[in-house]
């Protein structure tokens, strides 16, 4: 587990909540020596997060499409920017970099990728692991619909074998310790 994809806001426009969320998982990842892949701006909770774990002398990837490097403010002091042409590009190679997604919360992009990789991992695409860090609850209505989508028979076999929810960083870094010995 060295290479952690995070999914996050580029929003500044949240609850305090989620930044010192954003910014105890960076000094979590930096301390731990992980190398962060993640959306590539400089802005929100992305922002928060790569800048926590570049200041933790961390490595830090970007990957950001072309049609928001201008919009997100890419982050131009990362150990590496990628820029792809599509959002799909960014999503493969961040897939493809990553051992390991954590999800913070976000928006709709946010759910696009973490309902991505879970697909893909529905379809054995990969086998990685996939953490939900259910902050304050914010995940809980999203958990309710799939609790739902399952009781309904859309998910093959029970989905909370796809990912795992951790309601603190606390539970999430000893999740990572643990992997990584």
């Amino acid at each position: 587990m060295n290479n952690i994809c995070v999914f996050c806001s580029a929003s500044d426009q949240v609850d305090p909540l989620y930044k010192k969320a954003a910014e105890a998982l960076g000094n979590v990842l930096g301390a731990e020596g992980v190398r962060l892949i993640y959306g590539g701006a400089s802005i929100g909770l992305m922002g928060i997060l790569a800048n926590t774990v570049l200041g933790a002398g961390g490595e830090v990837i970007g990957v950001i499409p072309e049609n928001l490097q201008q919009r997100e403010l890419a982050h131009q002091g990362l150990s590496e920017l990628h820029v792809t042409k599509t959002m799909q590009e960014r999503q493969k190679m961040m897939a493809d970099l990553a051992d390991v997604f954590v999800i913070l919360p976000g928006g709709l992009g946010t759910l696009t990728e973490l309902t991505e990789v879970m697909t893909w991992k529905q379809l054995n695409i990969h086998d990685k692991p996939i953490f939900l860090l259910n902050i304050g609850g914010f995940w809980d209505p999203l958990l309710k619909t799939f609790a739902h989508m399952d009781k309904q028979g859309f998910f093959h076999g029970e989905y909370s074998h796809i990912f795992e929810v951790f309601d603190d960083i606390e539970a999430l870094q000893a999740c990572i310790i643990q992997t990584k010995t």
